[in-house]
């Protein structure tokens, strides 16, 4: 019989093949580095060092949330964290707002606590209603919003990101409901199910799991692979933040955000997401826009699109979902962000 077998690929190819199958993120990565080499050389070293020092800054997260989503899996918790998340639904969508309000976590160090719920199996209804409320408020940033932009202005974003939390929450669990969100993880994210990870069946916990070898393992693989997939993905909304911050200069978005009437709010929505530094960055921006004349609802819209969907956390975020639940999350929060800066807007004008 004739020899029908396929040519095996070399090792360049093989290596192509697997960069783009698996490692689309580190092909991205390299590339962008590779054009920034080429057209701007001087770009380089201060990309390069933005990515290490914000991978340095979540460090911590990225450690607990690492060794929490390996630990739960190890040790059978999961099911214990999870089943806590299947009470009724409004109850777990408030005290999911109600974290994210309380968590000292910004639009990408909540990414990893993000990714390790959904991996021990908390349903998705919760998950984003903590997801859409943490990175807008906490009792630093809380503080700190009162001294830069009035007491006034920090008590209304703090009942914007609980209320954006509430409402995100019920959005996805009554599309749930109805079957418009099963499945939404992507492979290798949580374990699937209708409307997130499901809760699996409930196995007595092994707390002790460095007793059993099986379990050792499994700890050492978890971990393994929450590390690398955390890695890949911030690293490159790193890297893109840092050449954001490099060529969109801060005048640009003071000309671009003034002005009266709903359209600076509008416009505000929009620009917030790809112009928004960091939540502690933006205030005296912020700040000095509106000292210059700019309506504070087009400053609350700025802060609140910015804050959840942010360049870095949206692709974090993309990472973590199908694109239904990313078209949904993104919709919620620039949706959101006009609706609350367009209220806030006529709240000041009374």
């Amino acid at each position: 019989m004739a020899d029908h077998s396929l040519p095996q690929p070399g090792p360049v190819s093989a290596a192509w093949q697997h960069l783009w199958r698996k490692e689309r993120p580190w092909l991205a990565f390299l590339l962008i580095l590779l054009a920034v080499t080429v057209i701007d050389p001087a770009q380089f070293a201060p990309s390069v060092a933005k990515v290490a020092s914000a991978l340095v800054s979540i460090a911590p997260f990225l450690a607990v949330s690492i060794l929490m989503a390996a630990w739960a899996g190890a040790t059978g918790a999961d099911n214990l964290i999870a089943r806590a998340f299947t009470g009724a639904p409004a109850m777990m969508i408030v005290m999911g707002a109600l974290a994210g309000g309380l968590s000292p976590f910004c639009s990408c160090g909540v990414i990893p606590l993000i990714a390790a719920l959904l991996a021990i199996g908390v349903p998705l209804a919760p998950v984003m209603a903590f997801w859409l409320a943490s990175p807008l408020m906490d009792p630093s940033m809380f503080v700190l919003t009162a001294g830069v932009l009035g007491l006034e202005f920090a008590i209304a974003k703090t009942l914007i990101a609980l209320g954006m939390g509430v409402l995100g929450g019920t959005i996805v669990h009554l599309v749930i409901r109805v079957g418009g969100l099963s499945n939404p993880l992507r492979e290798g994210i949580g374990n699937g199910g209708c409307g997130g990870a499901k809760v699996r069946a409930p196995t007595p916990p092994v707390w002790a799991f460095w007793r059993e070898p099986a379990r050792v393992v499994k700890f050492r693989l978890e971990a393994t692979k929450t590390f690398l997939f955390l890695l890949k993905w911030l690293s490159l909304a790193f890297l893109l933040e840092s050449l954001m911050l490099a060529y969109l200069p801060a005048e640009l978005v003071t000309q671009t955000l003034g002005g009266t009437g709903l359209a600076p709010i509008a416009i505000a929505t929009l620009v917030g997401v790809p112009a928004y530094f960091n939540g502690y960055a933006a205030l005296p921006l912020i700040g000095t826009l509106m000292d210059q004349g700019m309506q504070a609802g087009a400053g609350m819209a700025f802060l609140i699109a910015g804050g959840v969907t942010s360049l870095p956390a949206a692709i974090a975020v993309w990472a973590l979902v199908k694109f239904r639940v990313f078209a949904l999350y993104v919709i919620i929060s620039l949706g959101g962000a006009f609706t609350t800066g367009v209220a806030f807007h006529f709240w000041t004008m009374v």
